[in-house]
């Protein structure tokens, strides 16, 4: 019997460089991984930290690390999948509803995460569990 593969969403994202600075693309509403606007916020984690487990039920992420670097780890029941996204991999990764999700900080700076979320936060549409909780076959 096949497995089905966990259907996230994966990005390449390009970053304009000139002697002022930079300009990092992340989401459009004309592009294909776009669904609908429902916040913007930012999470730093700090070396050696892990912010982990949570899936929503309803809401669709779209994680960008616009400093530094991190590893994802997806979580859909079946498979688990890490990806390495930041500063030296600039990914826009698509993670729909029901996947636990959680991140940890490479590297000795903070990480500065950005989340295009579809819906607004909710406390009723997030499930949390601790990072080294059994229900998961992952360790950090």
């Amino acid at each position: 019997m096949l497995r089905k593969k966990m259907k996230i969403g994966i990005k390449l994202l390009t970053k304009i460089f000139d002697n002022r600075g930079s300009v990092c693309h992340f989401l459009r509403r004309d592009d294909k991984f776009f669904n609908k606007f429902g916040e913007i916020y930012f999470s730093t984690v700090y070396p050696g930290k892990i912010k982990a487990w949570h899936l929503h039920k309803k809401m669709e992420l779209n994680y960008c690390v616009i400093k530094g670097m991190i590893k994802l780890v997806l979580y859909d029941g079946k498979e688990v999948k890490e990806l390495f996204i930041g500063d030296k991999n600039y990914l826009l990764v698509k993670v729909p509803p029901g996947i636990w999700n959680g991140f940890t900080c490479l590297g000795n700076e903070e990480a500065i995460v950005a989340n295009c979320a579809t819906l607004p936060y909710s406390e009723e549409d997030i499930v949390r569990i601790d990072f080294n909780s059994k229900k998961i076959p992952y360790k950090w």
